[in-house]
């Protein structure tokens, strides 16, 4: 299909400095768990999006130095010569496909432990940031830098730039946000020196324009030189000289960089959930940039629509769109909206799954794109799949999302595939949970594969088609794919931290009940040890209805795994908002139709709360009959001709809907192989050259 003339601006190229991007998508630094430990990982992730028409590729944050350790999350280096070559390998990728690859050079200040290399962490006046969740707590406080300090991190920015020269960047970055080392020196909470470097704005921005000019005064003829800036805080601040410190600081340095990357400040707003957060929503902190300055800028909004894209563009607010989540969701979104195949692009849905997998210390995982992170390991293309080379007759069972996917996938690969629901819908636990609070985007998972599937002839799809054994053995597949699905219970939670027996009651409910349309009628106690979402959502479902509702964990927060997808302030915001009771630590000992008791993880203590109803979000398990009847018969399985019966997705273990995605299409690349797939390509470091302790120089 031809391209809709409405979107040809996004594919004009656009000049940064001394090289010029292809077109205007721009896939912005993001953490990919790569580190220079999995380069082949690395440099294979990148290229899809290469491939798929990104016109300007970019790291995660990239260590100038040893004193910037964020260990052990993960975080790339350029230090020596190893670190050269891995980098290499990803520009060497990124560059056979005509696109632009950019480096993130950071240095995290007081934001970093150091835990590896424990070095004092550095600071512009020894002010720590005191994190709250344990995951970044230290207690390693930070150095203030004196001028030897100083001087150091501006020649290692140089030496990083001149590094990532050699390495084959064509964009390099000096990093001024999300509380590192050069956001620091912009605000005086961190920064309160007396020196030229500390005091009015214009002293405060000064070291920041002084890592600009040493990274252009060392690479700036042969690469591009981006400052990426978080403007958030700057701009709640009101100016001297104008609006605010935000208008100011671009003002003082309109002309140095030759790209500014905007964003804001922490990861709940620069990358916020769609749970809520919509499209385009930093928009009224980054607007007045290009006002300010005639070099290209560039900023985020989780884009997913090209309208929204051109509009940005055409009103001036961005000359670049600016991708992270979209891109690792949809790799090949900027070709297929080159090619007209809209209907093909595989949206974000902002559940912020990815960026888990940076604070688990993983590479990357998506709900939408199940290949991603695999491009090296398992051999998987984002937009192909391996044909067949004897289709065969393939039945799921089960159209949630591990099914829908897995349908997807073998349709994909050449087999016949009956997909069987026994439900009116398509979507299984998605059918109900788009409709809670927050969540309707993340129904682009069955959009998406309902679009696809329907497209396909060798696809047959059949609703409110509940099948048995002897059903499935009348249809005689080749292979059957059970993807049935999980329940929830009301299982208690121990001292021990598992789950344990029972709380019976008619007045308790689990998330099925809910789901189901049974609702309680009187004040509810919602007990949450599932810890993900769904506790979280619930409560501010029930409380919607006009229900007075409280909250009780055994965490330390509300939905506590939500600090892995940047959501946990905003869930507690959320809760504060509908007047929801929170109560942690504590564990649900009993009911009895009027009053709950609680008792303290730790200490025992009990606590009582008025109520008529108890929802426990906490235990799923698999529901697995049909599974385990066509394991029973066996021997009629056999005799059907049918060779092979599988679980996929909650089925075979519940987990979040990127586990059931990736189990789904993990089967179908697999299905019909002679052994079984459970290993992948091992990647290792570059060491090319034996390491030692002093950092080479870059070629000039």
């Amino acid at each position: 299909m031809a391209r809709d003339p409405r979107y040809d601006v996004l594919f004009e190229p656009v000049k940064i400095g001394p090289v010029t991007a292809p077109n205007r998508f721009y896939q912005v630094p993001h953490a990919s768990g790569m580190t220079n430990a999995l380069p082949r990982v690395r440099a294979a992730f990148r290229e899809a999006k290469a491939e798929g028409g990104w016109g300007v590729i970019c790291t995660g944050a990239c260590s100038i130095d040893p004193s910037s350790d964020d260990a052990p999350l993960p975080f790339a280096s350029l230090w020596d010569d190893n670190d050269i070559r891995a980098h290499a390998l990803m520009t060497d990728a990124v560059h056979r496909h005509g696109s632009l690859a950019g480096v993130e050079l950071w240095h995290g200040g007081a934001s970093v432990m150091n835990r590896a290399s424990r070095l004092p962490p550095l600071s512009p006046s020894g002010i720590p940031w005191m994190a709250t969740h344990v995951g970044f707590m230290g207690n390693l406080r930070p150095k203030t830098m004196d001028r030897a300090d100083l001087k150091d991190v501006l020649a290692w920015q140089a030496e990083g730039a001149r590094k990532a020269r050699t390495a084959g960047f064509d964009i390099v970055y000096v990093y001024a946000g999300m509380g590192y080392l050069g956001y620091e020196f912009l605000l005086p909470e961190y920064n309160q020196r007396t020196d030229e470097y500390g005091g009015s704005i214009e002293n405060r921005v000064r070291f920041v324009r002084e890592l600009i000019d040493v990274t252009k005064d060392a690479v700036g003829k042969d690469c591009g030189v981006a400052l990426r800036i978080s403007l958030e805080e700057l701009r709640g601040r009101p100016g001297i000289h104008a609006e605010s410190e935000a208008h100011e600081v671009i003002a003082l340095l309109a002309d140095v960089p030759d790209l500014f990357d905007v964003k804001m400040d922490s990861s709940p707003t620069d990358c916020s959930a769609s749970r809520f957060t919509g499209e385009g929503s930093h928009e009224p902190v980054i607007d007045f940039v290009k006002k300010l300055t005639e070099k290209p800028v560039v900023g985020v909004g989780r884009f997913t629509s090209p309208d929204a894209m051109v509009s940005q563009i055409r009103r001036g607010v961005l000359d670049l769109i600016g991708g992270a989540r979209p891109s690792i969701a949809d790799p090949f979104l900027p070709r297929k909206i080159a090619e007209g195949r809209l209907e093909e692009i595989r949206e974000c849905i902002g559940c912020n799954i990815c960026i888990s997998s940076w604070h688990d210390g993983v590479p990357v995982r998506c709900t939408q794109n199940p290949t991603a992170g695999e491009e090296w390991r398992r051999g998987w293309h984002p937009e192909r799949v391996e044909q067949a080379e004897r289709p065969e007759r393939v039945l799921v069972v089960g159209a949630g999302p591990a099914g829908l996917e897995c349908a997807l996938t073998l349709g994909r690969g050449g087999h016949e595939v009956t997909l069987a629901e026994a439900g009116r819908t398509l979507g299984g636990r998605l059918a109900f949970e788009t409709r809670l609070p927050g969540l309707s985007a993340w129904g682009r998972v069955v959009d998406y594969r309902r679009g696809r599937l329907e497209a396909m002839d060798n696809v047959s799809i059949y609703l409110e088609s509940a099948l048995g054994v002897d059903d499935i053995l009348d249809l005689a597949p080749d292979h059957v794919v059970v993807a049935t699905g999980a329940r929830w219970t009301p299982m208690l939670y121990s001292a021990m931290e598992i789950p344990v027996g029972r709380l019976d009651h008619p007045n308790v409910f689990t998330p099925d009940d809910i789901a189901a349309g049974r609702l309680p009628d009187g004040p509810t106690l919602v007990f949450d040890f599932d810890n993900y979402y769904m506790g979280g959502v619930l409560t501010e479902h029930l409380a919607a209805q006009g229900l007075a509702v409280s909250y009780a964990t055994p965490a330390g927060q509300a939905s506590a795994w939500t600090i892995m997808t940047n959501e946990l302030p905003l869930v507690h915001r959320a809760l504060s908002r509908r007047k929801v009771a929170v109560t942690t630590l504590h564990i649900l000992a009993d009911f009895d139709g009027e009053t709950a008791t609680l008792k303290h993880l730790f200490t025992g203590e009990e606590t009582r709360i008025s109520c008529r109803a108890v929802l426990i979000v906490g235990l799923r398990l698999p529901r697995s009959e049909l599974f385990d009847a066509l394991t029973a018969r066996a021997a009629d399985v056999a005799a059907a001709g049918i060779r092979s019966v599988e679980r996929i997705g909650d089925t075979l273990a519940p987990g979040a809907i990127a586990h059931a995605v990736h189990s789904g299409h993990r089967l179908a690349r697999t299905l019909g192989a002679a052994a079984p797939d459970r290993l992948y390509r091992r990647d290792a470091p570059i060491v090319e050259v034996e390491p030692g302790f002093v950092a080479r120089i870059a070629a000039e």
